[in-house]
């Protein structure tokens, strides 16, 4: 089993809403959280030959109840894989694996938009004798509300072979609540177990979970008691499966977990539900067909990470690999896959710890490595609403919007209250240049950047007018505050501009030499214009000599197949990031401890040899192995501390992905 230690394990990671983690070293030493950090809770316990063990969560409600639990089944292993996680157990002679299965397969997206983990079972005799084992599982009405002072009411809809309960608020307030620290509170949370014999299943008071401790068995029947607030007697859905007398050969068998949210996106004042509805599926016959197609869903996730894994080890090295097995599924999750009539698919991302927006642009942009890998509509996903907002009358600038609104409604930008003081205006336009040549070069289909023609030039015109040396303003890093004259800003304008003379060679549209010849120019006088007396380049123009930055940006000039930047560029920065590398990574830049996981990984790329990249990720992992900053993976943390500094859980960890892109001119 792995020696990585993550801050906090992926568990349920569906959608921002459906995301359930365990911040702690030992599945029972906590109970499991929201991303958010808000108890979800979730427990497991294992009885055999008449004794009960605790494999997962707290008995207990109260956080302070530690004295009162029952004894822990020992936990000997944790692997986190790009789409499972297992935890091993072992005690009173029998072996116990319990694994999370998100089957989030880009290749799939109807599998992937499916709100269902797996938990699986795998028990087996280790002492060469036979035991009986019977294993409970509940989840709690935390799972569905925002607070926990909110009513829920529970059922036992009848779904074809299955087992299954389900819970929601009394109110039902669809689509309603918006904002960044939040939890869903409509929409229905299952339990849903097959119904193959040795099934129990009960709804209601959490005290299930002493009644099993102490007979092994549930309340003869549900709890009649509601609706009733979460924090009054916590109502819990809890199944128990009875696995008999088992031996050496070991006994499977699974639960899912899934959750109905009736619709998931406002969509410019229209309701849409997910992807997987699109051909009017019912949530009980997707269920009926997630049970049915678990052995194929089991075997093709065990298949995809065997090949990632394969291919981050041998592009990056193991601490790669074990970054990006981390990264995957909080990547996608971080997102909702919804489908418009007018526009298509979408692929909606949600600004978690920063501002709760919605297809925010600069949070695309970090993100895109990992889709271009596997599926590059979903790029397209992330910016037709963008593309959508820009074209209509709301948008009042001739630059790029920073987002469409605040999840889960996308309905028109609402960051700095679109005051034109808090716009990013160079950032968002190089942003979306780049993004749709990423598309078009890796498609090799030019039609998406076609679609936009007109806003693309005009974005094009206003970085060739503005972009060389920016006015004082925010870029994607607005944390660090307003800047003038900023070298890597200016680096995205004239990549950008250079993305956008390939569009027009690939499209046969007039000016694509002229564009190309104005970015080249660019890039000559950015290099005089940003050189320090030493020869590394400076984080502001005219700034003092000493100041340094991470020049993330450069990256896409050679994904793209640019080449309008000198290699000698590349090399000075490189090296400079290997020279202040801190403990835990090197720094942004000059003026603070703090680094981006993502661009770090980006500047790591850029480094041609695999054990000057491995130098420069290796304290990230460290970081992520280390901190006591238990949250999902955070992309801005102190290099000297290993502390979180901000945002957790999101989707920009799709960036750490980049290293497995090749080059477009390799095609």
């Amino acid at each position: 089993m792995q020696t990585f230690r993550p801050p906090s394990v992926p568990l349920v990671t569906v959608d921002p809403y459906f995301s359930v983690w365990s911040a702690a070293d030992r599945l029972y030493d906590d109970h499991t959280r929201h991303w958010t950090g808000k108890r979800c809770g979730m427990t497991g316990l294992i009885r055999i030959d008449g004794k009960t063990r605790r494999f997962m969560g707290k008995m207990r409600t109260e956080e302070d109840a530690d004295d009162a639990e029952i004894e822990p089944f020992s936990q000997t292993g944790l692997h986190v894989e790009p789409v499972t996680t297992l935890y091993r157990f072992e005690g009173e002679g029998i072996e116990l694996e319990v694994r999370f299965t998100t089957p989030l397969l880009l290749d799939d997206l109807e599998l992937l938009s499916r709100p269902v983990t797996y938990v699986s079972f795998h028990v087996r005799a280790t002492d060469g004798r036979s035991h009986d084992v019977r294993l409970y599982l509940d989840v709690t009405g935390e799972w569905c509300v925002n607070t926990t002072d909110q009513p829920v009411v529970w059922s036992r809809p009848e779904i074809s072979g299955l087992a299954a309960m389900r819970m929601g608020t009394e109110e039902q307030q669809v689509l309603q609540r918006v904002g960044d620290d939040t939890r869903i509170d409509w929409g229905y949370c299952y339990l849903a177990v097959p119904d193959a014999g040795g099934v129990e299943t009960f709804v209601g008071s959490v005290r299930a979970r002493e009644r099993f401790a102490e007979l092994g068995r549930l309340p003869d029947a549900d709890d009649e008691r509601q609706p009733r607030p979460v924090d009054r007697d916590t109502p819990v859905m809890a199944a128990v499966l009875d696995l008999g007398a088992v031996g050496a050969d070991a006994v499977e068998r699974f639960a899912m977990l899934a959750y109905d949210d009736i619709c998931s996106i406002e969509y410019f004042g229209r309701p849409l539900e997910a992807y997987w509805r699109k051909d009017g599926t019912q949530f009980e016959d997707m269920l009926v067909q997630a049970a049915a197609q678990y052995d194929d869903v089991q075997a093709r996730c065990g298949k995809f990470n065997d090949e990632l894994a394969s291919e981050s080890a041998r592009e990056g090295g193991d601490s790669y690999r074990e970054l990006l097995a981390l990264a995957y599924r909080q990547a996608i999750a971080a997102h909702k896959l919804a489908v418009d009539p007018d526009d298509g698919l979408l692929f909606f991302s949600k600004e978690n710890f920063s501002n709760g927006c919605i297809a925010t642009v600069d949070v695309s942009y970090p993100s895109i490595p990992l889709f271009l890998r596997y599926n590059p509509e979903l790029v397209k996903g992330m910016m037709r609403p963008i593309f959508r907002y820009a074209d209509s009358k709301e948008w009042p600038y001739s630059f790029a919007p920073h987002d469409a609104g605040c999840y889960p409604k996308a309905n028109g930008q609402v960051y700095g209250e679109n005051k034109l003081e808090n716009q990013m205006p160079i950032e968002e336009c190089g942003n979306m240049l780049v993004m749709t040549a990423a598309v078009c070069l890796y498609e090799r289909d030019p039609a998406f950047a076609g679609q936009h023609w007109k806003l693309l030039s005009q974005w094009a015109e206003y970085l060739l007018k503005n972009g060389l040396d920016p006015a004082n303003q925010l870029c994607t890093d607005d944390f660090a505050g307003h800047s003038a004259r900023n070298a890597n800003l200016s680096v995205k304008a004239i990549v950008g501009l250079g993305a956008y003379a390939v569009l027009c060679r690939m499209l046969g549209k007039p000016g694509a030499e002229e564009y190309a010849k104005e970015a080249a120019a660019m890039a000559a006088q950015w290099v005089d214009m940003a050189r320090a007396a030493d020869g590394h380049f400076k984080r502001t123009f005219g700034d003092a000599e000493a100041t340094w930055s991470m020049k993330y940006n450069l990256v896409w000039d050679r994904l793209l197949g640019l080449s309008l930047f000198p290699q000698e560029v590349v090399e000075r920065e490189c090296a400079l990031y290997l020279d202040k590398a801190n403990q835990y990574g090197t720094p942004l830049d000059d003026r603070a401890d703090y680094t981006k996981a993502d661009w770090l990984v980006w500047c790591a790329s850029m480094l041609r040899e695999t054990d000057d990249f491995e130098r420069l990720i290796r304290p990230l992992r460290n970081f992520l192995h280390e901190s006591p900053s238990r949250v999902p993976l955070t992309d801005w943390y102190d290099t000297v501390t290993g502390k979180q500094v901000g945002f957790q859980n999101r989707s920009v960890v799709g960036g750490l992905f980049i290293r497995l892109l090749q080059p477009v001119s390799a095609f």
